[in-house]
């Protein structure tokens, strides 16, 4: 009977939040999507998107097929194949979901702000947080009706739900490397040109890869990031569970990640219902940034605070050891002191950013090495904290505290996914106003919008590095289980050459991602180049660009691109295993993670900080637009968009996803390979 009731409640905190989700989608759909010109502009990146996320998803169903067949050869347990392509699909619908409304918000977001800045911080923010919300309702469900349908008491039917998890991976990798490769080719490209080459405003209508830039927001950004922490969100959870399931027993181990997911979608929706923000008179861009800064973090302190209370009052009447709950507590505050240490290396509101700005005086070459230097100061914050974090929470309880420390990073998601995804909503709203003519006010609202949302993308950065890190930690401690491994010798070859492995795999990812943007890129220079070249009267206003090639070349590179990247995460640790053994691989994973999560950090700070250090000067300070220092922070900031956007977000999901690969195949090199 307490199996049921419990059952009962964790899929009414899931459907919960998808009746949240509904609600804003209903609210914001109400809203008037301006001008003609306006819902021309937003249908058109919205068209871009879509067409994007088809071509995608055939590509992702082929992929999936295989791994699928695949499974049902090598893994003895058939179901798991199922509950991989549960994950998978689940994971690919909250994605969809999120940027169908990301894409129709921008629009009304932008008209919103012709009236108030305030309305069109609600409607931004309310469309992030339909993905945020997306993610966390749809998780928890397809999770929970996996574990509920097969008997946990059975200890191969804890297989099932890293299956569910391994399945999510899929799609994290598609959209989230594949979109980061697209966003940026397409905004370096119209960089490149349009600012540098033709001294043309950033989203000037004229610049023929200025649509492709505005889908890859959405594509990158959106999808991308929420299939990312999709990926994490369900990992801890499934993590949690299996270690849960060996150390409290197969009802409390598994019922207790989920109930307290399920509280973290109700203070979740609390947090997210105290962001709002009243006009107040005429404010300057600075006072507008400091009030929407301010909306938010106080939805981040109330669902802290309430997750908190929560979670202590779950654990101590579920379990009675309040020790899991300290364990769930360090994650949690982990998460958002590294939140705040990125704030401050990426905020241009702090010292660092601002020291690139002045540096930007003296041109690009010191720019970029002033970036350079700030992203690698950058990693000491979050370093420790996870280090810290760790060892609490083992301390606490054991391999279980450290998976359950990994889900209090991500308890809160629908907040935190809101608030990262409210970014490319705003810097769309931007671009329709710049676009469509809007005026220097509507304009400057925008712009603060978009401000806000530099900050908080670089904040939902920070976090999902870390949440990976945890969460790939997690991974390592089932692997250890799973395989019945009680230690890895640094004097055992095996594990010595998985190590170097490891750390190898990360940058040859890294730089295979940053290739591809390169090379999307000079694909899209030349087309731009081209279209300025053969239209006539394209520069004078005179004609219309041809946008949908640049969205085309975007999306044909970025697949392509995608393809060796994807396929070296899931080879590399199956070849290991099945050559040098089970050992290797848990080498592999502590290289893996140790270079992956340094270097992501480096990666998402460093292009943060570039890219506000540009926007410092752009209003109005150290020369403004058009000045030396302008020209030289744009180009920190073209070196920084693959930085931020592709590399650094897609280590993400390569340190979580050989974890996987090495879970679910663990038991079979077990079998086979003995070194």
């Amino acid at each position: 009977m307490e199996s049921l009731v419990l059952m009962v409640l964790i899929l009414a905190a899931g459907v919960l939040g998808l009746v949240f989700v509904w609600y804003l989608s209903a609210t914001i759909l109400r809203e008037n999507e301006g001008t003609a010109r306006m819902k021309e502009i937003s249908t058109a990146i919205r068209q871009g998107a879509m067409a994007f996320l088809r071509r995608e998803f055939v590509t992702l169903s082929v992929f999936t097929l295989v791994v699928f067949i695949a499974l049902i050869f090598i893994e003895p347990h058939w179901i798991v194949s199922i509950a991989y392509l549960a994950g998978t699909i689940t994971s690919a619908l909250a994605g969809w979901l999120g940027m169908n409304i990301a894409t129709r918000a921008n629009a009304r977001t932008a008209n919103a702000a012709i009236k108030s800045w305030a309305k069109g911080l609600k409607i931004a923010f309310s469309s992030g947080a339909v993905m945020g919300f997306s993610v966390v309702g749809i998780g928890l469900l397809g999770l929970s009706i996996v574990a509920f349908i097969w008997d946990a008491s059975k200890p191969e039917n804890t297989h099932v739900w890293l299956g569910f998890a391994f399945g999510s991976s899929a799609v994290a990798l598609f959209l989230r490397a594949g979109g980061g490769i697209f966003t940026k080719s397409a905004d370096v490209g119209a960089d490149l040109v349009g600012k540098v080459e033709k001294g043309i405003p950033e989203d000037d209508p004229r610049n023929p890869a200025v649509i492709a830039d505005n889908v890859g927001d959405n594509v990158g950004d959106v999808a991308g990031m929420g299939s990312d922490l999709y990926e994490s969100y369900v990992s801890a959870i499934a993590a949690s569970m299996v270690l849960g399931v060996i150390t409290l027993g197969a009802a409390k181990g598994m019922f207790l990640p989920l109930l307290l997911a399920g509280a973290g979608i109700i203070v979740s929706i609390i947090g997210a219902l105290s962001v709002r923000s009243k006009e107040s008179g005429s404010l300057d861009f600075e006072k507008q940034v400091s009030k929407a800064h301010g909306a938010m973090n106080r939805g981040v302190y109330v669902s802290n605070i309430l997750m908190i209370v929560a979670s202590f009052l779950i654990i101590r009447g579920y379990v009675g050891d309040l020790r899991l709950f300290w364990a769930l507590v360090s994650g949690l505050v982990a998460g958002f002191l590294i939140a705040k240490a990125t704030e401050y290396y990426t905020s241009a509101e702090h010292a660092p950013v601002k020291k690139i700005a002045r540096a930007a005086q003296s041109g690009a070459a010191v720019t970029i090495i002033e970036g350079m230097a700030t992203g690698m100061m950058s990693t000491v914050a979050p370093m420790l904290l996870v280090v810290v974090a760790t060892v609490l929470a083992y301390l606490f309880g054991g391999l279980l505290g450290i998976a359950i420390a990994a889900l209090g990073m991500l308890i809160n998601l629908g907040m935190l996914l809101a608030m990262d995804c409210y970014g490319p909503i705003a810097d769309n709203s931007a671009g329709i106003a710049e676009m469509a003519g809007l005026g220097k006010e509507v304009r400057e609202r925008c712009e603060a919008l978009d401000a806000v949302g530099n900050t908080t993308a670089a904040l939902g950065k920070g976090f999902a590095i870390a949440s990976a890190a945890l969460a790939a930690l997690a991974w390592l401690a089932t692997y250890f289980e799973v395989t019945n491994l009680e230690v890895a010798s640094l004097t055992n070859v095996a594990v010595i050459s998985g190590l170097l492995i490891g750390g190898m795999l990360t940058f040859v990812f890294a730089a295979l991602s940053m290739r591809g943007v390169g090379d999307g890129a000079f694909a899209i220079v030349n087309e731009v180049r081209r279209q300025f070249r053969e239209i006539k009267g394209l520069m004078e206003g005179q004609a219309k660009p041809d946008y949908v090639r640049c969205v085309d070349i975007a999306t044909r590179r970025a697949l392509k691109s995608m393809m060796l990247p994807g396929i070296l995460v899931i080879i590399v640790p199956l070849a290991l295993g099945f050559t040098l053994g089970p050992k290797a691989v848990a080498g592999l994973l502590a290289g893996a993670l140790l270079s992956g999560f340094t270097l992501a950090v480096m990666m998402a700070n460093a292009g943060g900080a570039w890219d506000n250090a540009k926007k410092y000067i752009e209003a109005g300070n150290l020369g403004g637009k058009g000045s030396d220092a302008h020209k030289a922070a744009v180009t920190g900031d073209t070196v920084g968009d693959p930085f931020k956007d592709t590399a650094g977000p897609s280590l993400n999901i390569l340190i979580k996803l050989v974890g996987k690969v090495a879970v679910i195949f663990g038991p079979v090199m077990v079998a086979l390979v003995a070194f």
